[in-house]
């Protein structure tokens, strides 16, 4: 079964938001705003808390029109702007998903 939308987004977005080692407080409550925002059940949110399945998180979102894919890159820069910086894990793991997401 594929994964479903939702759940592969905020699994992109956990990876940006965890790229540079740790999560801070604001990034955190982001990541529980946008799961909550997609209406994630509280098992999908443990997965993504915990980072387990995300591995095919990308594939799933690859195969999305490429506006989809390239709105959902926007918002992961922004995720990674959040806390004001952008660290070279950071931009390392966008560029990553970007390639993923076939945005190359």
């Amino acid at each position: 079964m594929a994964m479903a939308l939702a759940l592969a987004r905020c699994h992109l977005l956990a990876q940006v938001l965890s790229a540079d080692g740790m999560m801070t407080e604001d990034e955190r409550s982001l990541l529980e705003q946008s799961m909550h925002d997609a209406g994630l059940s509280d098992e999908e949110r443990d997965l993504v808390r915990h980072f387990e399945g995300a591995d095919g998180a990308a594939a799933t979102l690859r195969a999305e029109p490429e506006a989809a894919r390239q709105a959902l890159l926007d918002q992961l820069v922004e995720a990674a702007l959040a806390d004001g910086k952008l660290t070279p894990n950071e931009t390392a793991i966008v560029k990553q998903l970007a390639s993923a997401l076939g945005l190359d």
